[in-house]
């Protein structure tokens, strides 16, 4: 039977993805993963892994061009693809924020007009905006989010946090927190009904690994 096919995001989550299918049972050569190619196979060539830009992910998989793939919540709703999500994977957690400058914090958006709101996630930015009765201008942009209220083009931003040091180290302070976020494994429909016993395989190792790792960092 053919190799699955993993759509696996490039960035910080990369390695971290690879290290959970390792120890599930599916290692990749080092080489293989050390260069820039952007497909490989795993040791045993049970899947066929993709390197693609994060927001890509939920659309090699919806589309059928991986059957599987890993990618952040934040990511995922912001896609609003039609996946299955079978597992949380407990790597890659971050928090999706309003923040702004500390004196937004006497501030009553409900109350301000002409707000301007910066965001890598103009669809979750407007869904939170909806759901609080909340006026305001979103402002797509794709990198660099922080710079925005420094130099005027926004009053606000909603974007991800890991720490907060970025933030803090351009005098921003966390308003609110819109969602939590963590690395998702996601499944393409049909190849979830199609090829169900590799899948189901795959799922039970991947959902124990997590497990197991859960357990170690309760005892811990």
């Amino acid at each position: 039977m053919d190799s699955l096919i993993v759509a696996l995001p490039k960035g910080r989550m990369q390695d971290d993805a690879l290290d959970l299918f390792a120890a599930a049972g599916y290692p990749c050569d080092p080489e293989a993963t050390a260069g820039r190619k952007l497909v490989f196979t795993d040791a045993r060539g049970a899947f066929r892994f993709i390197l693609a830009k994060p927001a890509d992910v939920p659309t090699y998989v919806e589309y059928g061009a991986a059957d599987l793939g890993i990618v952040g919540q934040d990511v995922l709703r912001e896609a609003n693809r039609d996946l299955y999500e079978p597992l949380g994977l407990g790597f890659g957690r971050c928090r999706l924020v309003l923040a702004g400058p500390a004196a937004a914090r006497e501030r009553d958006l409900r109350l301000d007009t002409g707000v301007r709101i910066a965001s890598k996630y103009p669809r979750l930015a407007r869904e939170f905006l909806q759901q609080r009765g909340l006026a305001a201008e979103i402002i797509p942009l794709n990198g660099s989010v922080e710079l925005a209220p420094a130099v005027g083009l926004a009053d606000l931003l909603i974007d991800l946090v890991d720490t907060g040091r970025t933030l803090r180290e351009n005098g921003l302070v966390i308003l609110a927190t819109i969602m939590e976020s963590q690395a998702t494994l996601v499944v393409n429909r049909a190849s979830h009904r199609l090829r169900y016993a590799a899948m189901r395989d795959i799922l039970d190792r991947l959902a124990a690994e997590v497990a197991r790792r859960q357990n170690v960092a309760e005892v811990r």
